[in-house]
């Protein structure tokens, strides 16, 4: 394997210590392209079989750092990091979009998200894509609720999306 194509193909994975635990992130050469929520048993972050981490790669994880603390926070984020949504398809793509552009402490139904697209018959499309976010937490689909306000679904689990929430100010009707 050449070095430019096994560079292409690294993944670094860097943990992210919140007084909610350790978070961790993934970063490949184009910018942040996951992130976990934290595990219960002990550190899951790998660094690449020892090699050195690029500077981008630093600054990169310093910006999801901020942003992360302020969401968990219930504060908008400031300042996003590269993200490389490239896992994605195309309409999981928009979707993704869509929810970035919810500010903190509002939220969707998956209807109006759907709406957002242009695609008013996409609401289920919409929560598969929104459960397949590989950046929750920064790409708010925590943001997004089922018709009148209910709490619908969340990748991270119902716990982590009423707690987000309610660190937004945002009330949910169960």
């Amino acid at each position: 394997m050449s070095v430019e194509r096994e560079l292409k193909e690294q993944v670094w994975e860097l943990p992210i210590d919140t007084r909610d635990g350790e978070f961790v992130a993934q970063y490949s050469q184009k910018g942040l392209s996951g992130l976990n929520f934290p595990r219960k048993q002990g550190h899951l972050a790998r660094l690449p079989n020892g090699k050195p981490i690029p500077s981008e790669i630093h600054r990169w994880h310093q910006q999801t750092t901020n942003a992360l603390v302020n969401t968990l926070s219930g504060k908008p984020i400031k300042e996003f990091p590269p993200l490389d949504l490239s896992v994605g398809t195309n309409f999981q793509q928009r979707v993704w979009q869509v929810l970035k552009t919810i500010a903190c402490g509002n939220t969707l139904s998956y209807g109006e998200v759907a709406d957002e697209i242009g695609d008013r018959k996409a609401v289920r499309a919409v929560g598969r894509a929104c459960g397949a976010n590989p950046i929750p937490v920064l790409i708010p689909c925590h943001r997004v609720l089922a018709s009148n306000q209910k709490i619908g679904g969340f990748s991270g689990g119902l716990d982590w999306k009423r707690k987000l929430l309610a660190r937004e100010g945002v009330l949910l009707l169960e």
